[in-house]
């Protein structure tokens, strides 16, 4: 047995084994993506596949906030109430929020924040000192490099992460990382090496974190098609869905203190 075909019977077991009774309602989840710098080809694939990840296994239902137009619609503070999370899909640029301020509130009073890939590429902001968004995702895009990489599994009992290996191998497009800071979030995939070579180092890929009430998962993994189509990859993703949207439990403690 392969190890991909192993990885799309756990997958098929998982979405089988965690169909929710007839009578639960399926949490509601808003999938972002607009663009306003460069629109990852993927983002069409990832729709679909976050779609049928809900689908298959009764947790979930979407809608799509795919322009500025969407955004003015669904995402002010009353339209907010209709939905338990949000997902950003590779988002880049400034976006249009109706009120930036209400957004974060609103995920600070328990709802869920899922971002992948070029969701840390986004709100950059305008003025001085760190954008709210970005200290409430955990960190901010400043490069990439596609390299195979080996990512170390930090926490093999995370939603996110159960379904992994201690290390997950992959080729993608690798993030860095500025106003990244270990001691706030939970990590869930890091590197101890720079992608594309051997040396020691240390870059952040996958983490969730508490914000108020709310959970915060992101994943920088994401940005080749191949990626989405992997079962390994659709595992990890479907389990930080559900953690954020508080169907599933998982630890959210920093495991590093912060030493300044």
């Amino acid at each position: 047995m392969t190890k991909n075909f192993a990885c799309l019977v756990a997958l098929t077991a998982l979405l089988a084994a965690n169909v929710q009774a007839k009578d639960a309602t399926p949490k509601k989840l808003l999938v972002v993506d607009v663009v306003k710098t460069f629109r990852h080809s993927s983002i069409d694939l990832g729709e679909k596949v976050v779609a049928d990840l809900g689908k298959k296994s009764g947790a979930f239902t979407v809608d799509y906030v795919r322009n500025d137009e969407d955004m003015a619609k669904k995402m002010t503070p009353e339209a907010l109430k209709n939905y338990d999370g949000v997902f950003f899909l590779s988002t880049t640029g400034e976006m249009p929020f109706p009120d930036k301020t209400a957004f974060l509130d609103w995920i600070k009073s328990g709802k869920g924040f899922v971002g992948v890939h070029a969701a840390t590429d986004t709100c950059h902001g305008t003025g001085p000192g760190v954008d709210p968004y970005i200290q409430m995702i955990g960190g901010e895009f400043i490069g990439h490099t596609v390299a195979d990489v080996k990512c170390i599994n930090c926490d093999p009992e995370h939603p996110a992460t159960k379904n992994l290996d201690k290390i997950y191998e992959l080729t993608d497009e690798i993030y860095f990382m500025k106003n990244f800071d270990r001691s706030k979030v939970h990590e869930l995939l890091i590197l101890d090496k720079a992608p594309g070579s051997n040396q020691p180092g240390y870059f952040p890929i996958a983490w969730c974190k508490n914000y108020g009430k709310g959970r915060v998962f992101y994943s920088a993994l994401g940005h080749f098609e191949n990626v989405w189509e992997s079962p390994e990859y659709q595992m990890h993703i479907l389990g930080g869905i559900k953690w954020a949207l508080g169907l599933e439990k998982g630890d959210a403690t920093p495991q590093h203190k912060d030493e300044h």
